[in-house]
């Protein structure tokens, strides 16, 4: 495997949940050990690490990754083997037996062939599959690519077109299916290409900055010194330059390969992975790990170095102290052993995108983001938002730690420029996904294909990424991955897709107006459930301004100012804020008697009308005339005749009720309600007017207990006033 660590038996790193780190790997991992086995090689076209023996290929699923999936297994033939993986479509398993021969195996049928080179002044470096539409499958040479259709009835590989050039070494993700192809005596210029199904595209040729030593020596780049990834959808390559201690960003576009600054490192000997589009660099040497989240457009990490942590062992360890002692067998009481609880061990080799092999112990663990810590541990709000609602694997927790992040800066009542800032974030994040269609998609399960074959659309989008490389010496671990890409212009956003669906992608700057930028497309098997991060205005109500409002105590004019900035901020955007919250602020403002401001609220419209803002404002008007007028209003321009009918009734102004609702054809309320008010004033007049209202304007009244009740009442008093 590729990516050896240090040699130090320090098993520093390691330790309980409670210890600082901002990257770990869970315990237990998935134990992948067979008994004779010649190695570890990992098909990231397909998600599977394998272990041949002599006579079997042990296959074990590594997405979703669990640590007790069970192994699979193909016969084959005995002999060497350089590399093995399956084809896509995982009917045929090769294995790459020599620098010149590689055998293929029907794995339906068993039936076997082999391919060889015609010359033998070159040789085989590798082999990848492909979904290209004209070849199956390419083999790497010495001498340039092979590119090789299948034919599964005459069991042979037809030789579709060679493409000839020196190459010394390679590197291939099946995730961007672009391949990277080494030259020179340093071996710093490439050439590219991009073999998709929507065809095969060449990059131009390039090379990579290399600086001279004190001795003036030549250095030579090596396939461990170069790294491809991909980040919200943008295929980068990382080159370590240990001689000026930097790492070099490359970004590839359809027509050009653009150097987008370096980085620096603190190690001879590094390691890159990419979690949840986090990318994570390890200095080996200093055992700790650096973040970036490079889409954004400052070199600064996220956060401090920190170590890689183990979590979950103590527990485990304890765990099987205490079933060793009653003499029982679990599959956890194994534990690990001194060499296996080595952080950057020598048998550690880092797959991309998350994944960390252990050859020396036949381990698999899987890296994971310590979101609340990375939140924690920086004190630029603004920025840790932006950072988290960004995050797509863990997307509940995000969603979580931002309400609280929210909910605890107003608590501490910080500078309302501060708090704005921040809700302009969340509010732009929830209007993005809305867009996108990502917010309504909720938790979702990807669909998954041993395949992953991708379309092209026409934007891109953010996907798991995984990396191929092999070097002359064959290392016994390749790379591929599952997902498409294609070239393309995109415009530029605050927050990126997070998969094929959302139809979106991003680009951190225009770099020229001919540059397409070089894209990976997510069709392709990621079993992971997907949530957004976005936070609606329910939510903000319920989980940030309603228990601030409970929590605060005294004068709430710091609160209505912050809600204000949050009502800008939505209608900027222009999304619908739920009635409650403009409840809320209604309350806020008529307990602290600011009557005449909640009136000016309402006459510009700050205040959306509705009917629970009405009814509010006449909850709040039993103190101030002119808010309830304002509640009445507004349910008559509302047109709410009902309910403004029955509030005039209420209030004594039953003939002005009358004629709203005789003009307004209102007789969803009782005649009694209006009997009841004329009989409470005392005055026989308008008891009479109101009897003769419905009389003649409601049929069969007449008949009716109310009539026969009320007239008799209006006798009385008639007759009352006559004594």
């Amino acid at each position: 495997m590729h990516q050896k660590a240090s040699s130090s038996q320090s098993s520093a790193g390691f330790s309980g949940s409670g210890a600082l780190s901002h990257v770990y790997i869970q315990y237990p991992p998935l134990r992948c050990s067979i008994p004779g086995a010649r190695g570890l090689f990992y098909d990231d076209g397909n998600k599977l690490l394998l272990s041949p023996t002599s006579d079997q290929v042990f296959s074990w699923k590594t997405s979703p990754f669990a640590a007790d999936v069970a192994p699979t297994f193909d016969s084959v033939n005995e002999g060497p083997i350089l590399s093995v993986r399956h084809s896509l479509d995982a009917k045929f398993l090769a294995i790459q037996r020599s620098t010149n021969e590689i055998q293929f195996w029907n794995r339906e049928t068993g039936n076997t062939f082999s391919q060889r080179c015609k010359s033998e002044s070159e040789s085989i470096l590798g082999f990848f599959w492909t979904d290209c539409p004209t070849c199956d499958i390419v083999f790497v040479k010495t001498s340039g690519l092979d590119l090789f259709s299948l034919d599964s009835e005459l069991k042979s590989l037809h030789l579709v077109e060679s493409k000839r050039f020196n190459v010394s070494w390679y590197i291939y993700t099946h995730e961007s299916r672009l391949v990277l192809l080494s030259s020179g005596m340093q071996c710093k210029s490439f050439t590219g290409y991009q073999l998709s199904s929507a065809g095969i595209i060449r990059l131009p040729r390039f090379e990579m900055a290399m600086a001279k030593s004190e001795a003036n020596s030549k250095p030579v780049l090596a396939a461990d010194d170069v790294h491809v990834v991909t980040v919200y959808g943008r295929i980068y390559c990382l080159q370590v330059d240990k001689v000026a201690m930097l790492l070099h960003t490359y970004r590839f576009y359809r027509d050009a390969v653009v150097q987008q600054g370096s980085l620096p490192i603190y190690s001879s000997r590094i390691a890159i992975s990419v979690v949840d589009n986090v990318l994570l660099i390890h200095q080996v040497d200093a055992k700790v790990v650096i973040l970036y989240d490079v889409f954004s457009d400052s070199r600064a990490p996220i956060s401090a170095p920190l170590p890689l942590l183990l979590r979950g062992f103590s527990r485990a360890m304890t765990s099987s102290s205490q079933s060793s002692s009653k003499g029982a067998e679990t599959s956890e009481a194994h534990g690990l052993n001194g060499t296996e609880s080595v952080v950057y061990g020598d048998g550690w080799s880092f797959l991309v995108p998350d994944l960390i092999c252990d050859t020396a112990n036949g381990l698999l663990w899987k890296i994971q983001l310590d979101l609340e810590s990375i939140s924690a541990s920086s004190s630029e709000v603004p920025s840790v938002l932006e950072f988290l609602q960004r995050r797509k694997l863990e997307a509940h927790k995000a969603k979580k730690l931002c309400l609280a992040i929210a909910r605890t800066i107003i608590l501490e009542r910080r500078p309302v420029s501060m708090v704005a800032r921040a809700i302009d974030i969340l509010v732009t994040s929830y209007s993005y996904s809305i867009k996108t269609g990502s917010y309504f998609k909720g938790m979702r399960a990807e669909k998954s294909s041993s395949s992953g074959v991708p379309q092209v659309k026409k934007p891109s989008s953010t996907a798991d990424v995984s990396a191929s490389r092999a070097d002359t010496h064959g290392k016994s671990v390749k790379y591929e991955s599952s997902s498409g890409t294609r070239y393309e212009s995109v415009k530029s956003s605050t927050y990126p897709a997070s998969d094929s669906e959302d139809d979106m992608s991003t680009e951190p700057k225009k770099i020229s107006s001919g540059n397409s930028p070089l894209n990976t497309d997510i069709t392709g098997d990621q079993d992971s459930q997907v949530t957004s991060a976005a936070i609606s205005p329910d939510e903000m109500y319920s989980f940030v301004f309603a228990p601030a409002d409970e929590e605060m105590a005294g004068d709430s004019s710091y609160l209505v100012a912050i809600i204000v900035e949050f009502l800008r901020s939505a209608n900027s955007e222009k999304i619908k804020v739920h009635h409650n919250l403009y409840v809320l602020i209604i309350q806020l403002l008529a307990r602290s008697e600011r009557h005449t401001e909640l009136g000016l609220f309402i006459i510009n419209k700050i205040i959306e009308p509705s009917k629970e803002v009405a009814l509010q404002l006449l909850e709040s008007g039993r103190q101030n005339i002119q808010t309830r007028k304002l509640g009445l209003d507004m349910l008559r321009q509302l047109s709410l005749h009902h309910d403004y009918v029955l509030l005039l009734v209420q209030d004594g102004y039953y003939l002005e009720a009358l004629r709203h609702a005789r003009k307004n054809k209102v007789n969803t309320v009782r005649p009694s309600l209006f009997l009841e008010a004329a009989y409470a004033s005392n005055d026989s007049q308008h008891l009479a007017a109101v009897l003769r209202f419905f009389t003649d304007f409601i049929p069969g009244f007449k008949d009716t207990s109310d009539h026969n009740t009320y007239c008799r009442i209006l006798a009385e008093m008639n007759s009352s006033v006559a004594v």
